[in-house]
């Protein structure tokens, strides 16, 4: 008699597969830090110069400067810019903190605007009637943060227009977007000063902290620079300027070095999951809308759904992870309450924050498994 055949069980689904990326890369990335070891250079070592070089020729612009961070990448160009106590900077109430907290960290006083409910991206008309609303309280309109969110550029043609004639300093928040693009620019070029953030599950992670800024200003590179070295003049010891201490690291830029050779094929694989979920789900839940002549990045794959909490637990009963961003708008956080919100309230945001749900999303996502969390989807309505 044969012994029974033994039946292995299916893999489990990852929200974000980092494993497989890295056994991917894992020779360039120890090649790498074999040599950060070996030259002992471990902050601002060259391995930093030669990803902010890389990272400059990718999105197309000067200057690409690097950061401990994807906060400080925000704070900094604030701070290069002298905005402070009295200043207005406003920002999207749906998104992650980060947006808001760098605004106070400088001393201004952030401004939630709402956001478009069919792209989630800054809405605006919100902007603008939060600007008029500002300045009739005292603020002085200073700055806008727009978001990226889950990938795709917000629309920096229309919130260019409305800046120029508020005279608003432009800072791209573009934590989940770098490699995304529109207009034929990619992120990066679309706005005066962009930051974004290495964090391990953005579309461009390290194995750590960390966080760039680009421009094609030279000042503002030249001052960010000075100010992430504690206002560094010629030298470590000469200050010319208040700064902070937000440099990054050799071992994390050896590490993105090594992501960068397989990332723009990651970007192609995003975007053919991304469809893969469009044609799947487009008649079962509300999926992301990406604009004409847009590319996201695809750090997220969020979809929206009004039994959204019963949705997750029966999604997680069937072996699908999910995770939900963001279910508290920035403007009802508890630290946030007592800042200025556009007119009329922040309708749009209030109620993402009960509907939106992510799917697994990464670009190791094999269809068998899409499949199998497209099905689980289906069931779990």
């Amino acid at each position: 008699m044969s012994a029974p055949k033994t039946v292995s069980a299916p893999a489990p689904i990852a929200f974000m597969d980092l494993a497989t990326q890295q056994r991917r890369i894992k020779a360039a990335v120890d090649a790498n830090l074999a040599r950060v070891l070996a030259h002992g250079q471990y902050i601002l070592g060259p391995e930093v110069g030669e990803l902010e070089k890389q990272l400059a020729a990718f999105a197309g612009v000067k200057h690409a400067i690097g950061c401990a961070s994807g906060t400080d990448a925000l704070v900094l160009p604030l701070l290069a810019r002298g905005i402070g106590a009295g200043d207005a900077v406003f920002s999207p109430s749906f998104t992650f903190i980060a947006t808001a907290e760098a605004a106070v960290i400088v001393g201004a006083t952030p401004v939630f605007v709402d956001v478009d409910p069919e792209t989630f991206l800054l809405d605006p008309q919100s902007l603008t009637a939060a600007i008029a609303q500002a300045r009739a309280q005292g603020l002085r309109p200073a700055a806008v943060i727009p978001v990226d969110l889950f990938g795709q550029p917000a629309d920096y043609a229309a919130i260019d227009t409305i800046a120029r004639g508020e005279g608003l300093f432009v800072i791209a928040d573009a934590a989940q977007s770098f490699g995304g693009a529109r207009g034929g620019k990619r992120v990066g070029a679309m706005a005066p000063v962009t930051s974004t953030s290495f964090f391990p599950s953005k579309p461009l992670g390290c194995y750590g902290d960390g966080g760039a800024i680009l421009t094609d200003d030279d000042e503002i590179a030249k001052t960010i620079r000075s100010l992430r070295v504690h206002g560094q003049g010629a030298h470590k010891y000469d200050n010319i300027r208040i700064g902070v201490n937000s440099r990054l690291d050799s071992m994390q830029a050896a590490v993105l070095l090594a992501k960068l050779t397989v990332f723009e094929d990651e970007l192609v694989a995003r975007d053919r999951v991304a469809k893969r979920y469009d044609a799947a789900l487009a008649n079962v839940v509300r999926t992301p809308r990406i604009e004409p002549g847009v590319r996201s990045a695809w750090a997220l794959y969020t979809i929206a759904a009004s039994n959204r909490n019963r949705l997750a637990e029966r999604l997680k009963a069937r072996g699908v992870p999910t995770a939900i961003y963001y279910p508290i708008p920035l403007h009802r956080q508890q630290a946030y309450r007592s800042y200025p919100i556009a007119p009329g309230g922040l309708a749009v945001s209030e109620r993402l924050a009960d509907e939106v749900i992510s799917l697994p999303m990464h670009p190791y996502l094999e269809p068998a498994a899409q499949d199998a969390v497209v099905a689980a989807l289906r069931e779990s309505l």
